[in-house]
């Protein structure tokens, strides 16, 4: 014997298959987009590795504004 239909549910995998293809859509219309205007937002985007950097493994006391070591007296 056969399940009775599940309306609502086949309607809400209808409506969620077809959300998630027009997010797909959407994405690969925004890289092309991309792509033809030369990608300008991606390259302005300055990444850096703590390992590459090269303040990397420096102490906090050598930088005055970060610095937990002894203040000046303001008083």
């Amino acid at each position: 014997m056969a399940f009775k239909p599940n309306y609502r549910q086949q309607r809400n995998e209808r409506s969620r298959s077809k959300e998630q293809k027009k997010l797909e859509k959407l994405q690969k219309r925004e890289e092309d987009a991309a792509k033809r205007k030369g990608a300008p937002g991606e390259g302005d985007v300055e990444t850096t590795d703590d390992e590459d950097a090269p303040d990397a493994g420096t102490n906090s006391a050598n930088n005055p504004e970060t610095s937990d070591g002894p203040q000046e007296n303001q008083g």
